[in-house]
């Protein structure tokens, strides 16, 4: 029996499942754009951990930083109790690239995390209970995160774990007249400024600022969930700032650490300062901003400075684009800078599209909330030749669909 073999029999053997069919690819390695097999076979990984691996995978300036931050101390006090360097040199270069007030950061270890947070913080600041989500949004999967997301597409995952969150309602997503909803009952609208497991839906001319005007306008806090668009994916730093629309709260995971676990909540000074007191610590997190996680993340936040990379993320997405739009098997491709949705129109020819890529060595899968497309979402660092390639793999599957 292979490496790989005896791998997989221990994976289902010991390793919690959450699907009966996982995709059973051993790693060994990765490096780039590829990852490895212990074989040697080589993958394209155009999901990139689902928009983690920004600045590639075993990129060295972030493994150099993990290794320099482990050998200096990893974890010492809970969080915000101690003063960590790589937690206060994060916090300040992350802010100095954000629009006021957005300066005060809350680190976490995931993207649920921060949502759950930032929920939290919604309903401290404004006293008030009700939230609104869009439908057809992920958030996460803890409870309170899973309240919001997306009716009634997400009655699936919801149902089995019901009684959630109460006053949680959902809105469509780039409805301008849905926005009538939100009133002064409503504590936040958590929303993400591109829709992600929707099937990439970015927002329609006016649609953010229309949003954020109402919540204005009732004093509702208004939340991006820029978990997958953050770090530089749609072609800016944040989404929020390529639209235009700054929120109250801002969630950040993913990319954020630069491939290890690390999340936050982003808010000012004066809605922040509400989890210090009514209770005291009204939020608090062990491994929260821990200080080998904080050193990846802000390591990967300056190569993707230094490099000016994101400067050329839209230009690779649309040679994507360019590269496949024209097949007749693709009814459109929807996509903010590098995060793509290719769209067969068929939930069939998905799949059978997820098991040639497993053979032809793509790595790529559906949405949560459309499973009539597939993602393209590499490392922002892939390179045109690269593109070039896995798009003539793309393609050839798409040929014999």
């Amino acid at each position: 029996m292979n490496e790989s073999n005896i791998l997989r029999r221990r994976f289902l053997a010991h390793v919690g499942q959450t699907s009966p069919s996982p995709m059973m690819i051993p790693v060994e390695r990765a490096e780039g754009s590829f990852f490895y097999t212990p074989e040697g076979k080589a993958y394209y990984d155009l999901v990139a951990g689902v928009s983690v691996s920004n600045v590639g995978h075993a990129n060295p300036k972030v493994v150099e930083a993990v290794k320099r931050q482990a050998e200096r101390y990893m974890h010492i006090m809970v969080y915000g109790e101690m003063i960590e360097r790589p937690q206060v040199e994060y916090a300040a270069e992350i802010t100095a690239l954000m629009p006021e007030p957005l300066e005060s950061v809350y680190f976490v270890n995931s993207g649920a995390e921060a949502v759950e947070g930032a929920l939290k913080l919604a309903k401290r600041y404004t006293g008030r209970a009700e939230m609104i989500s869009m439908r057809r949004a992920y958030h996460g999967s803890t409870h309170g995160a899973m309240s919001m997301m997306g009716e009634p597409e997400g009655e699936e995952w919801k149902n089995a774990f019901r009684p959630l969150l109460p006053a949680c309602r959902a809105i469509d997503f780039n409805n301008f007249d849905d926005l009538q909803q939100i009133t002064e009952a409503t504590a936040c609208v958590l929303c993400e400024p591109v829709q992600g497991e929707a099937g990439v839906r970015p927002p329609a001319e006016g649609y953010l600022q229309a949003l954020r005007g109402r919540c204005t306008e009732v004093g509702a806090l208004l939340i991006f969930d820029e978990i997958q668009t953050g770090m530089g994916r749609t072609g800016a730093m944040f989404a929020m700032t390529k639209y235009g629309v700054t929120p109250d709260i801002v969630c950040l995971a993913k990319a954020f650490g630069g491939g290890m676990p690390l999340g936050a909540f982003i808010s000012s000074h004066e809605i922040m300062a509400t989890l210090q007191h009514h209770p005291t610590l009204g939020h608090i997190t062990t491994f929260g901003g821990h200080p080998v996680c904080c050193a990846a993340g802000l390591a990967a936040l300056r190569y993707l400075l230094e490099g000016d990379i994101v400067a050329d993320v839209e230009r690779k997405g649309a040679l994507y684009e360019a590269l496949l739009a024209d097949h007749p098997q693709v009814c459109e491709v929807r996509r903010s800078g590098l995060l793509a949705a290719v769209e067969l129109g068929d939930s069939a020819k998905l799949f059978r599209m997820m098991e040639m890529f497993a053979r032809e060595g793509i790595l790529s899968d559906w949405f949560l909330f459309c499973d009539t497309a597939f993602r393209i979402s590499p490392p922002l660092t892939i390179s045109d030749d690269e593109i070039r390639d896995s798009t003539r793999i793309i393609r050839a599957c798409l040929d014999r669909l």
